[in-house]
């Protein structure tokens, strides 16, 4: 998966940082107090070295210094110094992954049966501990009840625990018989980078209104988690938004992911009173990469470094291909991938280029907004065929 846009500037040099510069400015110095001319050889020089190098140390920790209150260039603690410039005020914290465990009873009772809130459950390993956040209750006549569950350690450890896995009880209640998670955990998130901190940022600046706005909406989304990599916002009807979320693997959001996003963007102090909230999921559009290549027999490289070339060139492409919601298809980007690697020349079969919509509603010639092209898509591959032509002559 490519990574998600770099705000690392170069460093901005406000004072010159030249040795021989200083080394010279302060010879002229020396000379015009004491009349002396220094040579080369004279120990003195030594000396105006040494001050020189002293200078230039110094000018360089005011070059950093500086940087740092530029918010590209900032960092750790220095970025979050600088966040009171912008909404969002401070870094966000890690964030617990949760999911839904299906708690159940040996039989039914006549009574609800009460499953505390606190709770907790584990995998058969005991690595990670989940516990619910408040009371559930077994119905009365019922065997099972599904509470959501969320895990005491935050961040993206919790995330990826297949249904079934989260199957051991820590805290037993009455007529236990057993316990297993029904969905994917997922919506944990770490503590986020300085580069995603700095882009949260930038975004925060559309939050001043509440979510009225395209690029309100997208921020509040994007600030539930550091894994979401890209988010559509649009209206196909009045009052109705609709959110599409992709995550920075280049896949769509799950459903635990889709419902915190939602609540994010649903909530009054983020919404329009008229606006009602959907997530919903990109459209996918598949793909095959099919192509022959052939290398140069002039080629140094071997064979087999050659061909993992090729394969690491198509692995960028297809991370790159669904890195974005409603990126086109573009067998280009394949092509100048692919001639990086030292082959001479491609028959590429597939993919052939593929207008995709990205959301964004295109004003129709009659004034009117087709809803159907509000729809964002994302390309994914289907299958990929490599075939190795041989040598051939320059």
């Amino acid at each position: 998966m490519e990574n998600k846009e770099i705000r690392r500037n170069p460093a901005y040099q406000f004072i010159p940082t030249d040795t021989d510069e200083v080394v010279s400015e302060l010879i002229q110095a020396f000379e015009l107090i004491t009349k002396i001319t220094v040579h080369p050889s004279n120990p003195m020089m030594g000396f105006i070295r040494w001050v020189a190098h002293v200078i230039v140390q110094d000018r360089i920790l005011n070059n950093w210094s500086a940087n740092q209150n530029i918010p590209s260039r900032a960092d750790g603690a220095n970025l979050d110094a600088l966040a009171e410039l912008t909404y969002i005020q401070s870094r966000p914290a890690a964030k617990p992954a949760s999911c839904k465990i299906r708690f159940q009873i040996s039989e039914p009772q006549e009574q609800a049966i009460l499953i505390p809130a606190g709770t907790r459950v584990t995998d058969s390993s005991n690595t990670l501990v989940w516990e619910t956040l408040i009371d559930h209750y077994v119905p009365a006549g019922g065997s099972s009840v599904d509470a959501d569950v969320q895990c005491q350690t935050p961040g993206l450890v919790g995330n990826g625990y297949a249904a079934g896995q989260i199957n051991t009880i820590v805290d037993v209640y009455e007529f236990y018989s057993g316990c297993a998670n029904v969905t994917v955990s997922d919506g944990g998130s770490d503590i986020p980078t300085d580069e995603e901190y700095y882009q949260l940022m930038r975004a925060s600046m559309d939050a001043y209104s509440c979510a009225g706005a395209r690029g309100a909406y997208i921020y509040w989304a994007m600030q539930v988690s550091t894994k979401i990599a890209d988010v559509a916002a649009n209206s196909p009807t009045p009052g109705i938004v609709k959110l599409y979320v992709l995550m920075d693997d280049g896949t769509l959001a799950t459903d635990e992911l889709k419902r915190d996003v939602l609540a994010a963007c649903s909530a009054d102090e983020h919404r329009p009173l008229t606006d009602l909230v959907y997530v919903e999921d990109a459209e996918i559009v598949p793909y095959d990469i099919r192509f022959t290549y052939y290398i140069p027999q002039q080629s140094t490289r071997s064979g087999a470094e050659i061909a993992a070339a090729v394969q690491a060139a198509v692995d960028r492409y297809v991370a790159w291909q669904c890195g974005k919601l409603g990126r086109d298809i573009n067998p280009s980007k394949l092509y100048s991938l692919l001639m990086e690697t030292g082959i001479k020349r491609i028959d590429l079969v597939s993919p052939v280029f593929t207008h995709l919509r990205d959301g964004n509603p295109v004003l129709g010639a009659d004034m009117s907004y087709d809803i159907t092209e509000m729809i964002p898509q994302l390309a994914q591959v289907n299958s990929i065929q490599i075939l190795n032509g041989g040598y051939e002559d320059e």
